[in-house]
């Protein structure tokens, strides 16, 4: 029933999805095995179907593989990676909360820190819905995902975005990304503590400095673990989708405004950059990057 659950859910997200990229969708349908429904353009129809079964939640385009909406959806859904379900091989602890950030090598955009509290139940369910590490999924994959591991997980997350002008505000008082990034890990695990009550905590490990929040009296019977590629862990991938997906929001907020920014720190970052300081002047930069990085000591 939890697969056939997630299955519907997942169903709804991509047609919400695909509808909101332009498509006309059709409604759903519930087979023995799958939920469908087809999406057209023009002439063309395919049929989105996903299934619930022994091996989890998999999702497969039906139609003309070789017609310009097939590649469409295909590249909105898939981006040529199938969602496949791998042997869970990874020994986890029952419950604990795993955390992850997004945004800390990119110029533009915010810096954004996620924690996740999961148990057995939750766990499950993530797994069948194919969570794993953020970086191994596409932007479109990230939008399906996070609405569904909030479902999953209900109240029991935390997401701690900030935004490049409180960054900029931030960074001086600690002069160091690192000692920042302990700061937002330290109170997303803090905040989550107090919710989950867990006595486990797995975070990616980003510096050789044990959290703050480690050295808490308030926490002395919580194990703190600092590992890195941690994002084997169900809930350090779930906390890594998280803080991607409210990265990603933050960057088709400014595109509906006019801003198509680039992500990333490269040389068409700082193109991008002198071009967008030209229209909102120097002062107001601050608003869309981070100040510190050496990209903004380049600008002309």
């Amino acid at each position: 029933m939890i697969l056939k659950e997630n299955a519907k859910h997942k169903t709804e997200e991509l047609k919400n999805l695909l509808q909101s990229s332009g498509f006309k969708t059709e409604s759903i349908i519930l087979r023995e095995y799958n939920y469908e429904f087809n999406t057209v353009l023009g002439k063309d129809k395919i049929k989105v179907q996903v299934f619930f079964g022994k091996k989890g939640v998999k999702t497969i385009l039906q139609g003309d593989n070789a017609s310009p909406l097939f590649n469409q959806l295909n590249s909105i859904i898939f981006d040529q990676k199938q969602l496949e379900l791998i042997e869970q091989t990874v020994a986890e602890p029952d419950e604990y909360i795993g955390t992850d950030e997004a945004g800390k090598g990119d110029f533009f955009g915010p810096l954004v820190v996620a924690a996740v509290h999961v148990d057995p139940r939750s766990k499950e369910e993530l797994f069948s819905i194919g969570v794993r590490d953020s970086k191994l999924i596409n932007d479109n994959q990230i939008s399906i995902l996070a609405p569904s591991i909030k479902r999953i997980v209900k109240e029991n997350y935390e997401v701690i975005r900030i935004n490049p002008e409180k960054y900029n505000e931030l960074y001086p008082r600690f002069n160091n990304l690192n000692k920042l990034l302990n700061w937002a890990h330290s109170k997303a695990i803090e905040n989550l503590l107090e919710k989950s009550k867990s006595k486990n905590v797995i975070t990616d490990k980003f510096s050789k400095r044990d959290l703050d929040v480690a050295s808490s009296s308030k926490f002395d019977d919580v194990k703190f673990v600092q590992e890195t590629k941690a994002e084997k862990y169900t809930g350090v991938a779930a906390a890594s989708i998280l803080a991607r997906a409210s990265f990603l929001d933050w960057f088709k907020l400014h595109y509906k405004n006019g801003y198509d920014i680039p992500k990333g720190a490269s040389s068409a970052t700082e193109t991008y950059a002198n071009k967008l300081k030209s229209i909102v002047g120097t002062e107001q930069m601050n608003k869309f990057a981070k100040l510190h990085f050496k990209n903004f000591t380049r600008l002309k």
